[in-house]
C-alpha cells in the first residue's frame, strides 16, 4: 500500500492519476493547503521543505519501505516500478521526460505565477497576473502544436500526457477563451474520457 500525502493541486493531481493508471493501491492522506495543514513538524518529518505531494511506499526497492517528495519524481518511480507509461525505446523515453520536464517546470511555474499573485501575496498586481498568463498561454500553444498530427505528447501515452493534464483542468478558463488550441483541447478531451484519470483528479474532493 502506497500512502499518498498530498492536497487539492494539479502537482498533487498528476500523481494520484499515475496511481490509478498504473493500478497501484493507495490511501490519501488530505491536507488542506490552504489551512496549512501541511505545516506541521508531523509532516516536516516526511518532506522538510513543507511542500506536496509525498507518498511513502511501503514495499519499495529490495521491500525497503521508501519516502519519495517532487511530483516529478514520484511519477517516473511509480511508472518504472509499475513498467507502465515509460518507453523502454531509448528515443521514445527521453521524449517522454522531455515533456515531463516541460510541464513540471516551465508550465507548473507559469500556472502557479497566477495562483501566487491571484490569491497567496497581500498586493494583487493585475500587470503581474496578465505577464504569467501570457507566459502559460504561450508554453500551452507549444504543447499544442507538438499535439498536431499525434495522439499523445511522445507519441504513445505516458506519464508524460498524465503530468500536463491537471494544469490543463485547473486553466480550463483561459484555454477556452484563447484561440486555437484545438489540438491541446482534443487531448484534453481523450484523457478526461480516461475512467482512472478522472479518479485521479477526484482523489481529493
Amino acid at each position: 500500500m502506497i500512502e499518498l500525502h498530498a492536497g487539492k493541486s494539479s502537482n498533487s493531481q498528476r500523481v494520484s492519476i499515475v496511481l490509478e493508471e498504473c493500478g497501484l493501491p493507495y490511501r490519501v492522506h488530505r491536507y488542506s493547503l490552504m489551512e496549512g495543514e501541511h505545516r506541521t513538524p508531523a509532516f516536516a518529518a516526511l518532506n522538510p521543505a513543507g511542500m506536496v505531494p509525498v507518498i511513502v511506499d511501503n514495499d519499495g526497492p529490495g521491500g525497503v519501505p521508501l519516502t519519495l517528495t517532487q511530483s516529478g519524481a514520484i511519477v517516473v518511480y511509480l511508472a518504472e516500478k509499475t513498467r507502465r507509461y515509460v518507453p523502454r525505446d531509448e528515443l521514445m523515453r527521453a521524449r517522454v521526460l522531455e515533456w515531463m520536464a516541460f510541464t513540471t517546470t516551465d508550465i507548473v511555474g507559469a500556472s502557479t505565477g497566477i495562483f501566487v499573485n491571484t490569491a497567496i501575496l497581500p498586493e494583487k498586481s493585475p500587470a503581474n497576473v496578465a505577464f504569467y498568463e501570457e507566459r502559460l498561454m504561450r508554453y500551452l500553444r507549444v504543447a499544442d502544436a507538438r499535439l498536431a498530427g499525434r495522439e499523445w505528447l511522445a507519441d504513445e501515452l505516458s506519464i508524460a500526457d498524465f503530468s500536463l493534464y491537471p494544469v490543463v483542468v485547473v486553466r480550463a478558463a483561459l484555454i477556452e477563451h484563447a484561440d486555437g488550441l484545438t489540438h491541446l483541447k482534443r487531448w484534453r478531451d481523450a484523457l478526461a474520457a480516461r475512467p482512472a484519470v478522472d479518479r485521479g483528479m477526484k482523489a481529493f474532493d
